[in-house]
């Protein structure tokens, strides 16, 4: 597939928590596996290209406060990744991460490439994997930022593939955008969560592809 055979009014790309706590290359306090400088560089590489392709770029962004509940040091007796019980549902237990102002928040690409920053999990009380909703429901401004700009179908790629990604690309779904993953510009945090997230992620309809199929080889 190549971009110029797609309106650009309605395509856009969602960079998904693109940020330094969750890369190695930055030694991030959740750093996901395979996020080494090669990574980040192969991302920044390929959003540079799309916006060479005049696609707008979005970027969602973990900014969580101290006090949020999905970190374990916020629950005493609790470890990094253990599964708890928090008002009926079930919570993974996290290090600290993207907490807002610090360094490991920062999304790893240059904002001059962003047309937007859409932020999540501000509220302590609910994890948010999707840049669409948390997980009390309330909504994330992308869907409206999205449809005031026309936008109708997404590239999506980021971190990580078994949980913030897989989250975004189905709420999309859900909502009825038609949706691009490409793989290989994604990592994830267990190799058997990737994989169900894949497959999951393709049984709602969401086209698994690459970043080599937008571009013709060789060429922009």
């Amino acid at each position: 597939m190549n971009t110029n055979s797609i309106p650009h009014k309605k395509l856009a790309v969602v960079i998904v928590d693109f940020q330094g706590d969750f890369t190695e290359e930055k030694k991030g306090s959740l750093a996901v596996p395979g996020t080494d400088k090669n990574y980040i560089m192969e991302v920044i590489d390929a959003t540079k290209r799309f916006v060479d392709n005049n696609l707008p770029i979005y970027a969602t962004q973990d900014w969580h406060p101290n006090n949020h509940m999905s970190f374990y040091t916020n629950h005493p007796g609790t470890h990094p990744f253990d599964m708890i019980e928090i008002n009926g549902r079930s919570q993974i237990m996290w290090p600290p991460h993207c907490i807002q102002g610090t360094e490991g928040a920062n999304i790893l690409i240059d904002n001059f490439f962003l047309k937007q920053v859409i932020q999540k999990g501000m509220d302590p009380r609910f994890d948010s994997y999707s840049g669409f909703a948390d997980d009390g429901g309330k909504k994330i401004q992308l869907e409206e930022i999205l449809n005031q700009d026309g936008v109708t179908e997404l590239i999506i790629y980021g971190l990580a593939t078994d949980y913030c990604v897989k989250a975004t690309v189905l709420d999309a779904i859900k909502i009825g955008f038609r949706v691009h993953l490409l793989l290989d510009l994604c990592r994830g945090v267990l190799p058997e969560t990737t994989a169900s997230a894949t497959e999951k992620m393709r049984a709602h309809g969401t086209d698994i592809t690459e970043i080599a199929a937008f571009f013709n080889s060789g060429q922009d």
